[in-house]
């Protein structure tokens, strides 16, 4: 029996998931909860106190975490190590971090330990957000407004180039000491394989690279600052390997710590939510997977470039080879949901969750599910971190409208679950006014297998059935997919990613239809988030960004 692995990094954890290669079979998966977590508070080297909308992670969190769960899945399965013919690794993305020139993350090394810029910056590390004003400024400036338009006309605070910026600006020490800039699954691949692999998915998506054209030029990166004009070559790579190629074979150093077969092919590293979408069966245009979890990542696969307001980019063959691969997403969905289960509930809910043997989730989930669409007269913006698209603005904030003395838990909850709906609707809503068909959905992640009302809620809001991919861990068998492809038919794999996924994916016979009463109900609601979307999001009132600038100030 013939398998691969593939490790998905997420924000919280990793996920090993070992595979049977011919069938999809998902024979053994573990977990390993980082150490560190999200640094989003206190510096774990010196306990120093971390500004606003920082966000870091420990790299050893990274290797811990291979050596932890790979042998963990061998022994679980009982497979043979040689009998794994190949390995692919997703991860949060932009994730990246400041290396020596020996590939070591430089907040190893004491003398930089203390210093915040040296630690990786996790994919929602919004501090870089006046980078990434400048960038678009100049963009804009100098006449590389087709740059910004390839990613719906704005370039994110969570990419690369703010991030590498924001070190320049802020430690240029740090900047200077550090040999490269990488993100963090190439960083990985790297130590799998002692070679440095630049991904053309993080590439193109993260870091302002087309595969027609390369890089920005250099006379841009020189107009952000002088210091920055070869920031590609001295800090990056101009050599991009596409996805589903093999990046190198695992060392005899790194078999050792997995529990492999030194040579064991590994895959070029992927952006967690993009390997997701051949995992959930789709292969082709006009299907939109949406990976619904911490955040929400909307990925739809189209013959041609389209613009396409407030996405995050579109790139040829970022998703499959020979697609262009359309992304959006929303910063804050389960995130949102956990914030109100953790400040927001009261004790006679949890007792009676606890006297019930339920979750909180759940409790509120069942009361909740009670109410009719409307019934609370409450509507929400879901912006508690930020909007990604269709507005890529980070400084714009949660809000909630309607709330009385009688308004209730689940009420809200409800609220919030049904503005991550509208939020989803907005994206979609705007790929079709592109000309990017979206004709149907599969959800995957976390939430389609936690909560029943939610998926109902996305259908009646969006007027479209909700598939369910069959594998509740569908980025980590997205990469084990790759895994086999990266390993080639002739080491016992697939030669392509579409006859991967004809033999290891599925959908669920499970699937959510919209409400016809539902959503017009659904439609009233959504014309009046989308008149607060517009207010408070397009400039008409910019009170979210005057009250965090008032808090900021107090911070200081």
């Amino acid at each position: 029996m013939k398998c691969s692995l593939g490790i998905d990094f997420g924000t919280l954890s990793a996920r090993a998931l070992l595979v049977e290669v011919e069938t999809g079979r998902e024979l053994a998966s573990e977990v390993y909860e980082y150490a560190n977590g999200v640094i989003d508070d206190r510096l774990p080297s010196t306990g120093e106190k971390l500004p606003p909308d920082w966000a870091l992670q420990d790299p050893r969190d990274y290797l811990r975490a291979l050596e932890v769960t790979v042998p963990a899945v061998l022994k679980q399965a009982g497979v043979k190590p040689n009998d794994v013919v190949g390995i692919g690794i997703d991860f949060t993305s932009c994730t990246m971090l400041p290396i020596d020139k020996k590939g070591e993350p430089l907040c190893f090394d004491p003398k930089w330990a203390g210093n915040p810029h040296a630690w990786v910056k996790l994919w929602k590390h919004h501090a870089a957000q006046p980078e990434a004003n400048k960038i678009n400024q100049v963009a804009r400036e100098l006449g590389y407004e087709h740059i910004l338009m390839r990613y719906g006309g704005k370039i994110s605070s969570e990419w690369f180039f703010p991030k590498a910026l924001q070190i320049l600006d802020e430690a240029p020490e740090v900047y200077e000491a550090a040999d490269r800039l990488i993100e963090a699954g190439d960083w990985i691949v790297l130590q799998m394989t002692g070679v440095e692999t630049r991904n053309a998915c993080a590439a193109g998506y993260k870091a302002m690279w087309e595969k027609a054209t390369g890089f920005p030029p250099n006379e841009f990166f020189k107009a952000l600052d002088p210091r920055f004009e070869h920031v590609v070559d001295e800090k990056m790579s101009r050599n991009i390997s596409p996805i589903g190629s093999k990046a190198g074979e695992l060392t005899p150093q790194m078999a050792e710590k997995m529990g492999l077969v030194p040579g064991t092919a590994v895959a070029v590293a992927n952006i967690d939510a993009h390997v997701a979408v051949p995992a959930a069966t789709v292969t082709d245009v006009g299907t939109m997977v949406i990976i619904m979890g911490t955040s929400n990542c909307h990925m739809v696969l189209g013959r041609e470039p389209k613009i396409v307001e407030g996405m995050c980019g579109y790139v040829e063959d970022g998703i499959l080879p020979g697609f262009f691969g359309f992304e959006a997403g929303q910063s804050c969905v389960g995130d949102h949901f956990a914030w109100f289960v953790e400040n927001c509930v009261p004790g006679s809910y949890e007792k009676e969750a606890q006297e019930r043997g339920l979750s909180i989730h759940k409790l509120l989930e069942e009361k909740a599910s009670k109410l009719k669409p409307g019934q609370s007269g409450l509507i929400a913006l879901d912006w508690w971190n930020g909007n990604r698209s269709i507005l890529v603005d980070v400084d714009l904030t949660g809000m909630m409208l309607g709330m009385t003395l009688a308004t209730k838990p689940e009420e809200m909850y409800r609220a919030l679950i049904e503005a991550t709906a509208y939020g989803t609707n907005i994206i979609i809503d705007a790929f079709d006014s592109s000309g990017v068909a979206v004709n149907e959905i599969v959800a995957c992640g976390g939430l389609p297998d936690k909560n029943e009302m939610l998926m109902q809620i996305y259908a009646d809001v969006t007027n479209r059935e909700f598939k369910i991919a069959e594998s509740a861990q569908t980025c980590a068998l997205g990469s084990a997919m790759w895994g086999a492809v990266a390993a080639g038919k002739a080491r016992g794999g697939y030669d392509n990613i579409q006859e991967a996924a004809s033999k290891m994916a599925r959908v669920k016979d499970k699937s959510y239809k919209p409400n016809p009463e539902a959503h017009e109900m659904y439609a009233r609601l959504f014309a009046e988030y989308k008149t607060l979307h517009d207010y408070f999001g397009r400039g008409a009132n910019d009170v979210m960004k005057r009250l965090k600038a008032i808090k900021e100030a107090q911070h200081s």
